[in-house]
């Protein structure tokens, strides 16, 4: 049996790969399971430095599993108590991302739709290969998108989320760019290279100011000007008296490479 989530670690940076191309690596139960084992491995992980998540075959990721979901409508409640408990494992995972100590970019090519936009809203980069859509689609079949509404809205300009998500069409990677759904977007055949050129540069860091740097960023995104800056300074402060800090600033004023021990 093919594993549905693979695995690769080389120099402190882990890539995972979507490993269910026959179903456009769809977030079934199983994908979601699989996502959250790694993510709670992960976030005890004191030698991954850096996350890549990218997909199989000709699709980054088309969302939840349509045929799942009508299979658990069969359910004497309808259905309700299934769905209740998918979208919230699909929130764990999306929320998971976010908390993971790591920075995590995600490759998406071909089409990243409904949840599979979703999940590359939740990262914290992205990379798309040039050509892949976008799109919040669960419109077009009756089911407004309202979770991965989340995380694009934090991404995008309100009005063209909503315009995403009322006419469920797609956005190619130009627009995506443009809207900060990516970063950019590269060459098919380059995107592994870039996204791992991106990962080796973030990798080369003091790991723990990027990993209290990542907590930080999203920790005072959802307070006041006010709070954010006294939470930020606090942060800063206890940086500043870090063993390596010292050495960090002490070595580019010296001009030499600097002697971390973390």
């Amino acid at each position: 049996m093919t594993d549905i989530l693979l695995r690769d670690d080389t120099n402190g940076i882990a890539t995972l790969t979507l490993n269910a191309p026959e179903r456009l690596n769809a977030l079934s139960d199983a994908m979601l399971a699989a996502l959250q084992a790694q993510i709670d491995a992960l976030a005890q992980d004191r030698e991954t430095r850096v996350v890549i998540l990218k997909g199989n075959g000709k699709a980054f990721c088309a969302g939840h599993d349509l045929k799942e979901m009508q299979q658990g409508r069969q359910a004497e409640d309808g259905g309700r108590a299934y769905f209740a408990d998918l979208f919230a494992r699909c929130a764990a995972v999306m929320t998971g991302i976010m908390r993971l100590p790591q920075p995590v970019i995600a490759a998406p090519h071909g089409i990243a739709t409904a949840a599979g936009c979703q999940l590359v809203a939740s990262c914290d980069i992205a990379i798309a290969a040039e050509g892949t859509r976008f799109g919040v689609n669960g419109v077009n079949i009756g089911l407004f998108c309202s979770t991965p509404m989340v995380a694009l809205t934090r991404n995008i300009p309100r009005k063209h989320a909503f315009e995403m998500l009322t006419t469920g069409e797609f956005i190619g990677t130009d627009r995506a760019a443009a809207l900060g759904l990516i970063n950019r977007a590269v060459p098919q055949d380059s995107l592994d290279r870039e996204a791992g050129a991106l990962a080796k540069t973030i990798a080369s860091k003091l790991n723990p100011a990027v990993r209290i740097g990542k907590r930080t960023f999203y920790e005072q995104i959802e307070m006041g000007i006010s709070d954010a800056y006294a939470h930020a300074g606090a942060v800063m402060v206890e940086n500043m008296l870090w063993r390596d800090t010292d050495e960090g600033i002490s070595a580019f004023l010296e001009k030499r490479p600097p002697d971390w021990q973390a």
